[in-house]
């Protein structure tokens, strides 16, 4: 279980606004839904006291409504970084590339950046340790042709991937999504409305799995980009709390770049945070 290391704090909100969306229901009908956006002055306060720069994005699917310390954050975009293990997972799953949780990744003995990457892995291992090298062979064994083709049919992300950046897009260049965009694919895989086989969802919703007790189940993905010297850093998931689900993506970068011992941490316990500001967990 994740141990939290800070109290439970309530949430005020200053500032909300409403946007409508529309939802279509029986035979064509469209039922107006409207969404709340609302400005909570706390979750700046966790931004400030961890020493970065950015936001935190959070939506209550029963309220209808997103809280965040700088919605203008949200909208703009960034490398996805290993948050994309969550979409390479699933095309490779839809593609044949991979099996099952069980697929293995046989290591060739060659050292890599990470000791833990240096053995074998299951996808699941593969995905909690964030295997770069082992996604990096996934994403070829895909191909650019059938990347793109599935990153359209998932509505994912914002540009056509190269030959050349087969097995750096994530990492490199110009490939973004934005918070918002990421909660929005989110939700449209919880809801199981991304046109994936029945086993994919239930492949990954095995290996999302971060936290599961009888409280909650904690789904999600970290991921850390750097981006011309800059250091940034992602979580994205979603909490399940009986018959509730909440979604959350952080997009934060250290305020000194030379200063990222304590970042890999800082990506989840950020989320993590403010969910307990919002009273989501305790």
């Amino acid at each position: 279980m994740i141990i939290f290391l800070i109290g439970i704090f309530f949430y005020s909100c200053d500032n909300s606004t409403e946007k409508t969306a529309e939802q279509p229901i029986n035979q064509g009908a469209y039922q107006e839904i409207k969404i709340q956006e609302n400005i909570v002055e706390s979750f700046q306060g966790i931004i400030d006291s961890n020493q970065v720069a950015g936001a935190i994005l959070i939506y209550d699917a029963q309220k209808k409504a997103y809280f965040s310390n700088d919605f203008e954050r949200t909208e703009t975009g960034f490398l996805p970084a290993s948050t994309f293990k969550i979409v390479n997972s699933m095309i490779g799953l839809e593609t044949g590339v991979l099996a099952d949780e069980h697929h293995l990744f046989k290591w060739d003995g060659n050292p890599r950046p990470m000791a833990i990457w240096n053995k074998d892995l299951t996808l699941a291992e593969a995905y909690k340790v964030s295997c770069v090298p082992c996604y990096q062979e996934v994403a070829r064994a895909i191909g650019t042709k059938r990347m793109n083709e599935y990153l359209k049919k998932l509505d994912y992300g914002n540009m056509d991937i190269t030959d050349a950046m087969i097995d750096l897009f994530w990492l490199e260049g110009e490939f973004k999504i934005s918070q918002k965009q990421q909660i929005d694919f989110l939700k449209r895989f919880y809801h199981k409305e991304l046109p994936l086989s029945d086993k994919t969802y239930a492949t990954m919703q095995k290996i999302m799995v971060i936290d599961k007790n009888e409280e909650y189940t904690l789904s999600g993905k970290t991921g850390w980009a750097i981006r011309n010297g800059n250091n940034i850093g992602w979580f994205v998931g979603f909490v399940e709390k009986g018959h509730d689900v909440y979604y959350v993506a952080t997009n934060v970068t250290p305020l000194n770049q030379e200063e990222t011992n304590n970042f890999a941490r800082l990506r989840l316990q950020i989320g993590l945070e403010a969910m307990q500001r919002l009273s989501i967990l305790e």
